[in-house]
């Protein structure tokens, strides 16, 4: 596996690896791999590409009450894993690489980037995206795969690709589970013995609550029970919305294409997560695994 630290680095790479392969798949990541990653890499690398693999914590997507220094790092632990799995190219730049001293511009994101996340989190988005554009620059990926865990984040770079007509595909693949339930993250190592235990009640909930809503019919009530439950097991409920794919639009019904969001917290650990409202019974559309 080549491992890039400098942009020269990173284009000499690519450059070899368009000669062998007839496309280049990119993973970004913020390292702390676990099997969601590794999911990713895998996909991209089934897909026949030659895979390229991003390391790096974006200090321009935490904001300024987020601990960017307690982000979890492991780069050879991390560089292990990406090579068993397939990776070819493992593109882990500096500050200054990806930030310039005089660098002047960066990416303002409405649409899928507001409410949600983008309400709880100022700025995260215009960081996300700003990242993924330099990255898309940088390795000039034919197609780039994301985690359906972070579902809005997938639409805000969806559609910025869509908008800035950028040459490459969006590939969002499907969270990665603990047997309980519990969403893979790198933050899942901060909660303690107790929390673990509680943490994939949030799963279950909004498992339970996809089956409680009814095509067509009014959530509100739905939801508002489903947010009760899980103050009551614990957490701490940023947000529990049903909302279209998407665009993350708030729905006041159950229709296909629709998925239910949330995010919460348990303890110092946020959690988010979401469902596809396809797993309600009545919903004629595709099943898919959650």
């Amino acid at each position: 596996m080549i491992i890039a630290r400098t942009l020269a680095d990173l284009r000499a790479g690519c450059a070899s690896l368009r000669t062998t392969h007839r496309a280049l798949a990119l993973v970004p990541t913020m390292g702390a791999l676990h099997d969601g990653h590794r999911a990713l890499v895998r996909a991209a690398v089934s897909s026949g590409a030659a895979v390229v693999a991003s390391i790096f914590v974006n200090p321009l997507q935490f904001g300024a009450n987020e601990d960017l220094s307690r982000y979890p790092r492991d780069e050879a632990g991390d560089l292990a894993a990406l090579e068993a799995c397939g990776c070819q190219l493992a593109w882990l730049p500096d500050v200054s690489a990806m930030y310039p001293a005089d660098d002047a511009t960066t990416i303002v994101v409405t649409g899928p980037a507001e409410r949600w996340e983008g309400d709880a989190r100022p700025g995260h988005f215009r960081g996300v995206a700003t990242v993924c554009a330099k990255l898309f620059g940088q390795v000039r990926p034919d197609r780039a795969y994301f985690g359906e865990k972070d579902w809005q984040q997938v639409q805000v770079v969806s559609r910025m690709v869509a908008d800035l007509h950028l040459p490459l595909e969006i590939i969002g693949v499907p969270t990665v589970r603990e047997p309980g339930g519990l969403a893979l993250s790198s933050r899942n190592r901060f909660l303690t013995e107790d929390d673990r235990q509680r943490a994939p009640r949030l799963h279950a909930v909004l498992r339970a609550t996809t089956h409680a809503l009814a095509p067509g019919g009014p959530a509100d009530a739905v939801l508002a029970d489903a947010r009760s439950e899980l103050t009551r097991a614990g957490f701490a409920v940023d947000y529990l919305a049903l909302v279209d794919g998407p665009t993350l639009l708030p729905l006041s019904a159950a229709r296909s294409g629709a998925r239910l969001v949330t995010a919460a917290r348990l303890g110092a650990v946020r959690l988010i997560d979401n469902v596809a409202v396809e797993e309600c019974p009545g919903f004629s559309g595709h099943r898919r695994r959650e």
